[in-house]
């Protein structure tokens, strides 16, 4: 018995709202942090994030990244991605809004854009897109 996911269930999976979580490699060791990520089946995974992070520095030089999404309750499912990246920017407001609105709600998102403007941070925020070129899948309610 296989517990993998098809091609659209891992999409569907990946598309919905979870927090990620990126891995790419850093000076020789990995770098695995928890991101908002944006997804829409067949696209490429997105993360906006800021220029000079340390994500940003570790995927210009690695020049791709891997990303885990997870359901934490029973049945268990993951979806794993990993594959090249191209950075671009800036991130618009309007994309940096999307993706708050995505993980906040519309409320939250407005919270979140005036919290990032007032600081300054909106302007220095970029768009890291991955194609996902392989994929690992488990979703345990295939069990039966």
């Amino acid at each position: 018995m296989t517990y993998a996911m098809s091609r659209a269930e891992r999409e569907q999976f990946l598309a919905q709202p979870h927090v990620g979580v990126l891995s790419v490699a850093e000076n020789g060791t990995p770098l695995t942090v928890p991101i908002w990520y944006g997804y829409e089946p067949g696209g490429p995974v997105i993360v906006i994030t800021s220029r000079e992070s340390r994500k940003t520095r570790a995927v210009r030089a690695a020049g791709w990244f891997g990303l885990c999404a997870q359901d934490e309750a029973w049945p268990y499912k993951y979806v794993t991605a990993s594959g090249p990246a191209i950075i671009s920017g800036p991130a618009s407001l309007a994309d940096q809004r999307a993706m708050a609105s995505r993980y906040l709600g519309d409320t939250g998102a407005e919270d979140y854009m005036a919290w990032i403007t007032a600081s300054g941070d909106a302007d220095e925020q970029v768009m890291i897109a991955m194609t996902p070129q392989t994929w690992l899948t488990v979703d345990y309610g295939k069990m039966g």
